[in-house]
């Protein structure tokens, strides 16, 4: 899927994920800096979250990840492509349009890991912590993304070659 083929409203998402997470960073750094205490805190609070309130989130983006990572695992083995992070990884000329075809795949769970780390914090913490908003919906939506949708891809292609072949 090239640039242009996004529907208007992914690409629209993908721009709206990218200036939320530049605005959580700056944010975040303005707010409260980067220290040796902060990098605790944000470590500390993040051990803490599995066992809860919200632990649903724990099972939820994860799953929502491997679900847009299967449909576009399977897209890859269909059109013969390079597993994803391989081409993120080796190949620069994709690299880009690799990571933006990620993006548009990833932008819901994106809002959706943000919005609910906000909930969270706000309902558990009593503040906010941009950063570690970033960090939870990174490690919980995006990560699994990454690492499910080469190998799902690989999978896909034994089935997409034996059905081609039975032709």
């Amino acid at each position: 899927m090239s640039t242009q083929a996004a529907p208007r409203g992914a690409r629209i998402m993908a721009w709206l994920v990218v200036a939320i997470t530049a605005a959580l960073v700056v944010l975040g750094l303005a707010w409260y800096g980067f220290s040796t205490e902060v990098h605790q805190r944000i470590w500390r609070d993040i051990a803490e979250r599995p066992g809860g309130p919200m632990s649903f989130r724990f099972l939820l983006q994860p799953t929502m990840a491997f679900i847009a990572a299967l449909h576009d695992g399977i897209r890859d083995a269909r059109v013969h492509r390079m597993s994803y992070l391989r081409a993120i990884l080796r190949d620069p000329i994709e690299r880009g349009d690799r990571l933006r075809e990620g993006l548009f795949a990833t932008a819901r769970l994106i809002l959706l890991g943000i919005g609910m780390d906000a909930i969270y914090q706000w309902r558990e913490i009593g503040g906010f912590y941009p950063g570690e908003a970033l960090l939870i919906t990174f490690l919980l939506a995006v990560l699994p993304y990454l690492l499910l949708r080469g190998p799902i891809s690989l999978i896909a292609r034994r089935f997409v070659h034996s059905s081609n072949g039975a032709r």
